[in-house]
């Protein structure tokens, strides 16, 4: 579930015979806990704002295909820890809350069939393989990454019951990975205005995803008491999310222009995602949990235009020069 309420819930019995979570195998629970039957969803969404962060941080300069290569893979596989190490977290958190929302109820730790300590061992190995991939970057990136890591991924579900805003500290979170990227193209970089922008412009872009996604859930989190952004902006939940769409796109372009990026990216990267964002908005049904998820899953497929016109800047820079 998206949000968590102030008081604590109550914790219904569990029934371990009609729990689907009992009749898996041990090693599908944990693949579940880790969110790995949903992949790429969710993972690709900590994926490129390092990727973002990482090809805006050389300048526009083109580094050879071996070397980005490389660093795809690395960000992909980092993404994917992070993220399953937070989901983990969350579903440690949040159990008592799961069990009173029909989408969550069977998630292995909130279903009993995993519990919290061997959810913790598996947290710890999570967390200690991606810190571990951490230390191959340069002192800065590292002290960055680590900070995504803690306090900014481990604290979200305690924010959760404290504000209306959850979404707000995840989009700290989950575009965390965008200046840390940045900075191992440029440690000296540390207070530089557009990677800043740009990683407020992710944050924005976050809260526009995850009250989309938390929209599913809104009958179920009113009867539990949950807190969320698409609770907090009701009826006008749609005008709303315009203004943080359009700040994300605004900071495309400030981005694009303060790091010299050539045509392509602004024609694919920041006039794709707004073309993409006008899109989501004019076609969401916030009353459809399946067209909420459907457009949440679609921001995956928004981070390929945005890298695909920073790829075209860096590599055909004359693409639409005639």
């Amino acid at each position: 579930m998206s949000a968590a309420a102030d008081s604590t819930p109550k914790t219904p019995l569990l029934n371990k015979q009609t729990s689907s979570a009992f009749s898996k195998p041990r090693w599908r629970l944990y693949w579940e806990l880790a969110r790995m039957h949903k992949f790429p969803s969710g993972s690709i969404l900590v994926f490129w704002p390092c990727i973002w962060g990482y090809l805006l941080g050389t300048r526009g300069n083109p580094s050879g295909v071996t070397t980005l290569a490389r660093y795809f893979i690395a960000f992909l596989i980092g993404s994917t820890l992070l993220h399953s190490a937070a989901c983990t977290i969350n579903d440690i958190c949040d159990r008592d809350f799961d069990r009173q929302v029909e989408r969550c109820k069977n998630r292995p730790i909130a279903s009993g069939a995993v519990t919290v300590f061997q959810a913790t061992v598996f947290l710890l190995l999570q967390v200690g393989i991606f810190v571990l991939m951490l230390t191959q970057a340069n002192r800065t990136a590292f002290l960055c990454g680590l900070f995504g890591v803690f306090p900014l991924h481990a604290f979200y579900p305690l924010m959760k019951r404290v504000t209306n805003w959850p979404q707000a500290w995840l989009g700290l979170a989950m575009n965390w990975g965008l200046p840390t990227a940045w900075l191992m193209t440029r440690p000296e970089d540390i207070n530089s205005v557009p990677m800043w922008a740009l990683t407020f412009g992710t944050f924005c872009w976050t809260i526009f995803y995850d009250t989309i996604y938390a929209c599913q859930d809104r009958k179920d989190d009113v009867e539990a008491g949950v807190k969320s952004t698409a609770l907090l902006f009701g009826a006008y939940v749609k005008p709303i999310l315009s203004l943080f769409g359009a700040v994300f796109v605004g900071t495309l372009a400030y981005a694009g222009i303060a790091t010299g990026m050539p045509q392509p990216y602004f024609i694919i990267s920041v006039g794709g995602c707004a073309l993409h964002m006008i899109w989501q908005l004019g076609t969401l049904d916030v009353d459809t949990p399946e067209d909420c998820c459907k457009k949440f899953n679609s921001n995956g497929d928004l981070g390929y235009i945005v890298a695909g016109g920073m790829l075209a800047a860096m590599y055909t820079p004359d693409l639409f020069v005639f």
